[in-house]
C-alpha cells in the first residue's frame, strides 16, 4: 500500500486565465498554462497552480515564494495572501474566499474527471465506510471497473493504495481528490463511491464535483468541535444536496432526512424500518446470527429479495437496503445486489478476531453515542453471555458526548473498561473522567460494573481475562486505524493486534 500524492500521468495544459474565470477570480498578471494545482507548497512540481489558503495557524501564502522556486507558475490566494506573499514574479489569481474557488479551479485543471465518472456520494453520521464498501462489491460482482475514497483508504480498480497526504480525512483536499478522480479515468475507472464528510462539504472540498446520486444515512450527535450545534452540522450535510447531484436517496427513517426529501431533485425514498412510505424498504424483521444477518429488501418494483449479509446488526442491515437503493441507481440489478452483499468485508466495521476463543472478539469503529448504542445492541442479540464493552473518547474532537458515550456504555454492556482513544493533546486522565461523569448519571440498578484503565492494550486484556464462554468483547471506537495519537506522536496501536495478543495471552 503507497502513501503517494496521486496525479495522471499526462494532464493537457490549461489556459490561467480560464481557471480563474471558473474559480471566481481575479486574474492579475500574464496569462500560463497549468498542468497540476497543490496545496501544499512541499509537494509543487513544475507547472502548478499554487493555493494559499489561510489555514487555522498560518496562511498558506507564506509559503508561495517557496513554492513558485519549486515550480509553480501561478499563485491562487486571496487579498490578504497578496500582501504576504509580496511580488512573486508570476501571475495571481485573487479570490474573495480561496476554498471555495479551489474546487472549480482544481477540477478545471484537471479537465473536469467527475463529468467522466458515475460519481456515487454518501453522507452521513454513521455508516458511510460500511455502505461505500457495499456499494464497492455491489459494483464488483456487476463487473463494474470502480474506485472507493473514503476514511479507511482510496481503492482504484483492484489496487489498494491507501491514503496520500491527510490520511486523517474522510475526504482528500480539492486539488488531491481532482487529481485522483483524473487518476481513475485515466486507468479505465467507470464509476466512484466516495464518503462525503460534513467538514469537506464545509470547508469546499468537493465543490467542482458533479454526482450522479447523493445517498443521506442518518445524522446524530458528532463533530461539535468543528459545527456549531446540530442544525449547522445538517446544514452542512445538506450542501451535498445543493443541485450538484442528478438523484438523492435518502434514508427517510431518520428524523432529519424529511427536509432533504423535497429538494426538488429525483429523490429515491429508502424506509429500511418501514416507517414511512418509501421506494425501498426491509420487510419484516431482520435475522441475526453469529455469521452476519439475513433480511427482505422489497425494491420500487414490488419484488423480494432476500439477503444473506456477512455482518451482523439491524444498522448494517439499514447500510445494506441502501447500499442496494445506490447500486440501483447506477444501473446494477437488485438480484444481483443482495447475492454481492453476502460475503462484503469491511475493514474495522464490526471486525471479528477469531483465535479460536471460546467467546465472540469484535471490533469496531464506532465513536458516537448512538453508534455505540447500535453496536452493542448488535452483539448482544448474537451471543447468549455478556456483554464486556472497551470504550474510550478521542481528544480535540467534541467533547460533549464523552458524558454520552459513557452513559450508554454503562447502561448497556455488562462490563464497561473506560480506556484511552486518542487523547491527542489533551490530558487522558480527563477525558476519562468525562465519560465516567456519565456512568454517574446511569442509577446503580441500571448499570453494569465499571472499570477506569488508561492504558489501552491493558484494558482490552483486562475484558479479554474476563469473558467467559458465550460473552463478546467489544473493543470500540479506533476499528481500522493503527495508531493511537497522544501528545504530538502517533505511537502504532492496532485493536485488532491487541485483541489477538490478548486472546493468545490467555490461552497461554
Amino acid at each position: 500500500m503507497t502513501s503517494l500524492v496521486l496525479r495522471p500521468q499526462s494532464c493537457p495544459p490549461v489556459n490561467s486565465v480560464e481557471v480563474a474565470a471558473r474559480a471566481g477570480a481575479e486574474h492579475r498578471g500574464a496569462q500560463v498554462s497549468l498542468t497540476g494545482i497543490t496545496n501544499r507548497s512541499g509537494e509543487v512540481q513544475p507547472g502548478d497552480l499554487y493555493v494559499g489558503v489561510r489555514g487555522s495557524r498560518a496562511h498558506g501564502a507564506q509559503f508561495a515564494a517557496e513554492a513558485v522556486a519549486s515550480g509553480a507558475v501561478a499563485v491562487l490566494t486571496d487579498l490578504d495572501g497578496l500582501d504576504i506573499a509580496g511580488d512573486l514574479g508570476v501571475p495571481v489569481l485573487v479570490a474573495s474566499d480561496v476554498r471555495r474557488a479551489t474546487g472549480p479551479a482544481s477540477a478545471a485543471v484537471y479537465g473536469d474527471p467527475s463529468r467522466r465518472l458515475t460519481m456515487l456520494g454518501i453522507t452521513g453520521t454513521s455508516g458511510k465506510t460500511t455502505t461505500a464498501y457495499m456499494v464497492r462489491a455491489i459494483l464488483q460482482a456487476a463487473g463494474r471497473p470502480s474506485g472507493l475514497l473514503g476514511t479507511v483508504e482510496t481503492i482504484i480498480g483492484e489496487e489498494h493504495v491507501g491514503h496520500a497526504a491527510g490520511a486523517a480525512l474522510t475526504t482528500p483536499e480539492a486539488p488531491e481528490l481532482q487529481a485522483l478522480l483524473a487518476v481513475m479515468v485515466e486507468r479505465g475507472i467507470g464509476t466512484v463511491v466516495m464518503e462525503v464528510s460534513s467538514h469537506s462539504l464545509q470547508l469546499r472540498r468537493v465543490d467542482g464535483i458533479e454526482y450522479a446520486v447523493a445517498a443521506f444515512l442518518n445524522l446524530s450527535q458528532d463533530h461539535l468541535d468543528f459545527h456549531d450545534g446540530m442544525e449547522d452540522y445538517f446544514a452542512a450535510k445538506s450542501l451535498l444536496f445543493d443541485g450538484r447531484a442528478r438523484t438523492h436517496v435518502i434514508n427517510v427513517d431518520d428524523d432529519w432526512a424529511t427536509r432533504l426529501a423535497e429538494t426538488g431533485r429525483r429523490t429515491v425514498r429508502v424506509s429500511p424500518a418501514g416507517r414511512q412510505a418509501a421506494d425501498w424498504r426491509i420487510e419484516g424483521a431482520v435475522a441475526g446470527s453469529s455469521a452476519g444477518s439475513a433480511f427482505v429488501a422489497v425494491g420500487p418494483d414490488g419484488r423480494r429479495h432476500e439477503v444473506l449479509l456477512s455482518l451482523p446488526g439491524d444498522f448494517n442491515a439499514d447500510n445494506a437496503v441502501m447500499a442496494m437503493a445506490i447500486a440501483a441507481e447506477a444501473g446494477v440489478a437488485a438480484d444481483l445486489a443482495a447475492g454481492a452483499l453476502r460475503e462484503v468485508r469491511v475493514p474495522g466495521r464490526m471486525e471479528r478476531v477469531d483465535a479460536g476463543q471460546p467467546f465472540l472478539a469484535v471490533v469496531d469503529y464506532s465513536h458516537k453515542p448512538a453508534a455505540v448504542e447500535a453496536a452493542l445492541r448488535s452483539v448482544r442479540d448474537q451471543v447468549t453471555g455478556r456483554v464486556l464493552l472497551v470504550l474510550g473518547c478521542g481528544g480535540d474532537r467534541d467533547a460533549a458526548k464523552r458524558p454520552l458515550m459513557g452513559a450508554v456504555g454503562a447502561r448497556d454492556a455488562d462490563l464497561l473498561v473506560i480506556t484511552d482513544d486518542n487523547p491527542r493533546s489533551e490530558d487522558p486522565a480527563a477525558i476519562r473522567s468525562a465519560m465516567l461523569r456519565g456512568v454517574q448519571e446511569v442509577p446503580q440498578s441500571q448499570r453494569g460494573e465499571v472499570v477506569e484503565i488508561g492504558d489501552r492494550a491493558a484494558a482490552i486484556r483486562h475484558a479479554v481475562r474476563a469473558a467467559r464462554d458465550g460473552d463478546v468483547v467489544l473493543v470500540a471506537g479506533k476499528g481500522h486505524e493503527t495508531g493511537q495519537y497522544v501528545g504530538g506522536v502517533v505511537h502504532e496501536f492496532d485493536d485488532r493486534a491487541a485483541l489477538r495478543q490478548a486472546i493468545a495471552e490467555r490461552e497461554a
